[in-house]
């Protein structure tokens, strides 16, 4: 039969005026119909939204946000094939470590081969001494005032004029290689012209200082390829990320063999 016509009785009854069974309070037409018909919908929405995952059923909010939500199903930006942390973020800090930490360690390597001296003065030689001065290890500078009265001679006049005991026992315990002189206030350091051996033995340390610096900077690398590879993400993208690390490394070498070219050409001009 028709569905209309089994409902029918149904319907009419709900239309006609009723009362309520508790408290005998008269109903006006068609209120028991449209209750009815709310209770229906509402158990068909609750049937469809547990379907779906939302408010309705146990694939609700204690699975997610669930619902009919489609936000949830789209990758999260910065992560995509990834695997789980954000890439680009991962990139770009592990680029700026590395080139920081190299960048420093070439700035280290020039200043250790500025205290090579060329036959010429510099007071960088005297960079490295350091004196006991009230007992407290003190940098030479910090204890008196480095001056070249002309291009073999270095001057240091100390703040402190009961301190040039205390320096000019520094600089002979020091590997300058110079003996120093005073008149009770200042000390002088006449550099000697360097001998072809000498020459020689002071590229070999340009060499050896050189050869550190590199060592320093593959360090630098293998430090920070250990913090990538705990890293989640793809092995293509920490293959790609290696290669670019490689690259700053390269060049980084690269800077250290021009400054050590340039020191060792400048210890072997006459």
């Amino acid at each position: 039969a028709p569905r209309d016509a089994v409902f029918r009785p149904a319907r009419a009854i709900a239309a006609a005026p009723s009362r309520c069974g508790t408290c005998a309070l008269r109903l006006p037409p068609g209120a028991l119909l449209d209750a009815m018909q709310k209770r229906s919908s509402d158990r068909r929405r609750g049937v469809v939204a547990f379907a779906k995952g939302g408010k309705g059923g146990k694939g609700g909010k204690k699975g997610g946000k669930g619902g009919d939500d489609d936000e949830d199903d789209a990758p999260a930006k910065g992560k995509g094939d990834t695997g789980g942390d954000d890439l680009e973020k991962i990139e770009k800090q592990a680029k700026a470590d590395m080139e920081e930490r190299t960048k420093k360690s070439v700035t280290a390597l020039a200043d250790n081969l500025n205290t090579i001296r060329t036959g010429r003065a510099s007071p960088s030689i005297l960079d490295r001494i350091t004196v006991d001065y009230a007992g407290v290890p003190t940098p030479l500078k910090s204890v008196a005032q480095l001056s070249i009265p002309d291009a073999s001679t270095l001057q240091i006049s100390p703040f402190d004029p009961g301190s040039i005991g205390d320096i000019e026992r520094a600089i002979m315990a020091s590997d300058v290689g110079i003996t120093p002189s005073n008149d009770g206030q200042r000390i002088r350091l006449s550099i000697p012209p360097l001998t072809e051996e000498r020459r020689k033995e002071l590229s070999k340390m340009v060499s050896k200082y050189g050869e550190e610096g590199k060592v320093a900077l593959r360090n630098v690398r293998t430090d920070v390829l250990k913090k990538i590879s705990k890293a989640d993400f793809s092995k293509d993208a920490k293959k790609d990320l290696e290669v670019e690390i490689q690259k700053i490394l390269d060049a980084a070498v690269k800077k250290v063999e021009e400054v050590c070219k340039a020191k060792t050409e400048e210890v072997m001009k006459l």
